[in-house]
């Protein structure tokens, strides 16, 4: 998963603050419930004081007994639990599960009325205990102050505060996977809109489209007019360039035709130390100013995205033609083209690529030439070899820096930098390398729109 995507971001955010919410309302409703199931057990034992209170009878030796027994088997069984003592003086009754232990009790001054305290038990237990001191008449007629405590092992109410703390966890890890649930759909609902967006804007690169379409909220509706302004503005300023490319295409080719007129009226009068010259600078303005119109041409495409080219046409156009040259001389050509293989540009840029790669191969092979185009998911790569001479490695780097051929030797090199132009145009590079026929490789690589 994506780590910067806005939706994996707002998810663990959700998450986070979820999960912190649950574990403040377990720590919450477990000190709830635990002084609830200690209130309740409380409660529960005086009521067991008052049931002992309303039964305990004092006989003429002084020692306290109970009328009939607790019906709570607790009571019966050793170390049971529950338990119950009665203390008038160092006369003691106790429960049966006491077996032979007496509860010690703290001093306290709380009259007769009841109240709660923690006491060891037996087995070194740890007990919850309620007491209260009632007077009872004697068999002589006077009053005896009695002890009476009702306890509970605290394990007991531990094991009781576990099992519904258990509970509680369940109950609140499903309320937490249903809330992360809900709340991942309702971001997804929510970035809906921003989804549209990016499809949008993914149709314009393609070129399948010049405009944002479709119902978008009033929150994101503002950025995709003010998009849709931006790209009609675009394509406006850019229609302009082209216009003015062309004019400037045009404005140039009447001097250079005069130029040209001139320097044959130079050799036609037996002036070739004036003719030669002027042929020379006229031809090299004229391959300037179809590379600089290339490329501004490949600028206009490219910003524009009209849309890809099926490279099958536009390859088998071009061999066809260079197999009719009058130099030919014969060659083999070997066309590998990759099945639904398009440039994401106009079908004249692409012209331009391959009839430059396929020209300077045919100008410079022996016996074959070979075009290969593959296409993955991300780019397109259109390659070229000879089996000719090739290039030296150190004229393939300076290519490969940028270098231009046409300020090294004058009157070559521009179809391959009229190539390179034209690759950097649409975010690509050019690669040179040995081919495996001997001569050089050429390869143009282009991304794909995303």
């Amino acid at each position: 998963m994506n780590t910067r995507s806005l939706s994996f971001r707002l998810s663990c955010a959700a998450a986070i603050a979820i999960a912190i919410a649950l574990a403040l309302a377990a720590f919450g409703l477990r000190t709830i419930f635990n002084q609830e199931i200690e209130r309740r057990a409380a409660a529960e034992l005086g009521q067991i004081v008052v049931s002992l209170a309303a039964q305990v009878k004092i006989d003429a030796s002084g020692m306290p007994a109970l009328e009939a027994p607790m019906s709570d088997p607790r009571f019966d069984k050793p170390y049971g639990g529950l338990y119950w003592q009665i203390a008038n003086g160092e006369n003691r009754a106790r429960s049966r599960s006491l077996w032979d232990f007496s509860l010690t009790i703290p001093e306290a001054q709380h009259g007769d009325a009841r109240w709660t305290t923690d006491l060891a038990g037996p087995d070194r237990a740890k007990l919850l205990a309620v007491v209260q001191t009632i007077a009872v008449t004697t068999p002589a007629g006077t009053d005896a102050p009695l002890q009476i405590v009702a306890a509970l092992d605290r394990s007991d109410l531990a094991a009781s505060q576990q099992y519904l703390f258990r509970l509680l966890v369940l109950s609140l890890g499903a309320l937490g996977l249903i809330l992360i649930i809900a709340m991942s759909i309702f971001i997804r609902l929510a970035l809906r809109p921003f989804d549209e967006l990016g499809r949008g804007l993914r149709r314009i690169h393609a070129g399948s489209s010049r405009v944002l379409d479709g119902r978008f909220p009033d929150e994101v509706q503002p950025v995709v007019s003010d998009l849709n302004r931006l790209i009609a503005f675009q394509d406006a300023a850019l229609e302009r360039a082209k216009t003015h490319a062309a004019d400037l295409a045009h404005g140039l080719k009447t001097p250079l035709a005069i130029l040209g007129a001139v320097a044959r009226q130079a050799r036609h009068d037996d002036r070739k130390d004036i003719a030669d010259p002027i042929d020379e600078q006229t031809l090299l303005m004229s391959k300037q100013v179809d590379r600089v119109l290339a490329r501004a041409r490949a600028g206009v495409s490219a910003a524009l995205s009209r849309g890809a080219s099926p490279v099958a046409p536009v390859a088998d156009k071009i061999v066809r033609a260079l197999r009719r040259l009058p130099d030919d001389r014969g060659l083999q050509w070997d066309c590998d083209i990759a099945a639904g293989a398009s440039f994401p540009g106009d079908d004249g840029d692409l012209t331009e690529i391959l009839a430059n790669l396929l020209d300077n191969a045919r100008k410079w092979a022996a016996t074959r030439v070979r075009l290969t185009v593959t296409q993955s998911e991300n780019e397109t790569v259109l390659r070229v070899e000879d089996d000719g001479p090739g290039l030296q490695s150190e004229q393939m780097q300076g290519i490969g820096r940028g270098q231009r051929w046409d300020e090294t030797l004058p009157g070559t090199g521009f179809g391959l930098a009229i190539t390179r132009d034209l690759a950097e145009a649409y975010r690509g590079r050019i690669e040179l390398q040995r081919s495996s026929l001997g001569g050089l490789s050429v390869a143009v690589i282009v991304p794909r729109p995303t």
